[in-house]
């Protein structure tokens, strides 16, 4: 960062680290001992579908990679999400096909168009909870959807304070985007 970015009070982003994924399924198993919220074996990374040849090859490609465990949707805010379904005990097989899937996209040159990776989690309750990844700030958050529009704040602070030592938190609340309607929540 020059002196002038320092100045002006710009920062540098920070780079994506997908390897991060990896310490989800630790991290569940802390969850799950303090919440009960368990993996539900939906998983999902939601991106800008690009237009063109070069992006629609992408796609069926990584469709064909990971067979019928995948399937590609489309939201009501216009964005595409390609879900991976496992079962809930396979968490860390799950996070392997996230991780390939967000690999595959920003090895094409698509890491721009890359948003969000989101593990599910449910509780006997009916309680949900999301941990999304952001791809741009190299960052989880809890999000926990309660019914209609409205969000468990409390859960969400629950999560972040037990997940704060196995997981690089976002500290920035306001970057705690709701994902309504995200596979699996």
């Amino acid at each position: 960062m020059s002196w002038i970015d320092v100045l002006l009070g710009r920062s540098k982003s920070v780079p994506p680290n997908l390897d991060a994924l990896f310490a989800l399924p630790s991290a569940a198993v802390t969850l799950q001992a303090a919440t009960g919220l368990a993996p539900t074996g939906v998983g999902a990374v939601c991106y800008r579908a690009a237009e063109g040849g070069a992006f629609a090859t992408l796609e069926a490609d990584v469709k064909a990679l990971l067979g019928e465990r995948v399937e590609s949707l489309r939201d009501a805010y216009g964005y595409s999400w390609l879900v991976v379904r496992r079962s809930s005990d396979a968490l860390s097989d799950l996070v392997t096909e996230l991780h390939a899937v967000n690999s595959s996209l920003e090895d094409a040159g698509f890491g721009p168009s890359l948003l969000c990776s989101v593990a599910a989690f449910a509780d006997t309750e009916g309680r949900r909870l999301g941990l999304v990844y952001l791809y741009k700030r190299g960052t989880f958050y809890p999000f926990a959807p309660a019914g209609g529009q409205r969000r468990d704040n409390a859960l969400e602070l629950q999560a972040r304070a037990m997940l704060a030592g196995e997981l690089r938190m976002e500290e920035d609340l306001g970057r705690w985007f709701p994902v309504w309607g995200a596979p699996g929540l």
